[in-house]
């Protein structure tokens, strides 16, 4: 269960993004100050009171006036497609504005801002979410113009989790004390596989969607198309193909940092039924 905590002043990075828009509402909603780092402010839009700061965090000398004042950092590991080499930097430059407490969103493996982060002498929690679900709407424009769902690998079961539970594993980390030097797995309360998914999103929608499986070599020619590069792609089919245990294995993070149960992928679909219509 989570403890409460004085308002605070927190800075989140990567706030456009579909974790780090999660983590700056519940943020928001749990009354603490909120900044949003990005590197365009003029172009984000974000809740009220939120107040959005430029940066760039693979130019650190960026940071410090978005730092200052600040209490939690929530960190990505990643800037575009390639992992962030300016972490010792940034870790620098928290200590020096006072930052008690840090989290990561785990990239998939180990990357050097995550390294060190977790050398450093901060209160840090790493966030290992494993699916996310709004990976589902890869499938929406097929789904609105065919009723269909292509994937491969319709057989691999996952344990996929709402944006909104990383969010909050990573709110309540950032602003309640207990969760230093903690590795939280975030899952969700089910694992599904894909024919599961597509059930699901037909029920929410009201109408069958028929699934077509690819073969693993039409899979790895859709991912090259859409630019990802030959390691991506070989990475995307190992994981998909064979899902790890830790991919698959549901765990009660969600309600043990955060005191309510993981959201399911019902809801997630009864919330996102617009995207599939």
């Amino acid at each position: 269960m989570m403890n409460k905590s004085a308002p605070q002043t927190h800075l989140v990075t990567g706030a456009t993004g579909t974790v780090g828009r999660q983590i700056v509402r519940e943020l928001t909603e749990r009354g603490h100050t909120v900044r949003a780092l990005t590197r365009d402010p003029a172009k984000a839009s974000f809740p009220q009171g939120v107040e959005a700061v430029g940066g760039d965090l693979t130019d650190p000398a960026t940071l410090p006036p978005a730092l200052d004042g600040v209490t939690g950092l929530h960190l990505i590991t990643f800037g575009g497609h390639a992992a962030l080499e300016t972490g010792p930097e940034i870790v620098e430059l928290a200590r020096k504005a006072g930052v008690r407490r840090v989290t990561v969103l785990h990239g998939g493996g180990p990357t050097p801002l995550e390294d060190a982060v977790r050398a450093s002498d901060l209160h840090w929690t790493v966030v290992m979410p494993v699916e996310f679900m709004a990976n589902a709407l890869d499938w929406a424009e097929s789904v609105r113009a065919e009723d269909v769902v292509r994937a491969p690998f319709a057989d691999q079961p996952s344990a996929m989790v709402h944006e909104a539970d990383i969010g909050a594993v990573a709110a309540v980390a950032l602003a309640t004390d207990g969760h230093a030097g903690k590795e939280y797995v975030v899952t969700g309360p089910q694992a599904l596989d894909v024919r599961d998914k597509v059930a699901v999103l037909a029920a929410a929608r009201g109408r069958e969607i028929r699934l077509v499986e690819m073969s693993e070599a039409e899979a790895a020619a859709e991912w090259r198309a859409q630019g990802h590069d030959e390691e991506s792609v070989a990475w995307m089919v190992e994981t998909f193909k064979n899902i790890p245990p830790v991919g698959r294995t549901v765990v009660g993070t969600v309600e043990r940092v955060t005191g309510r149960p993981a959201r399911t992928f019902a809801e997630w679909a009864a919330e996102h039924k617009g995207d599939f219509v």
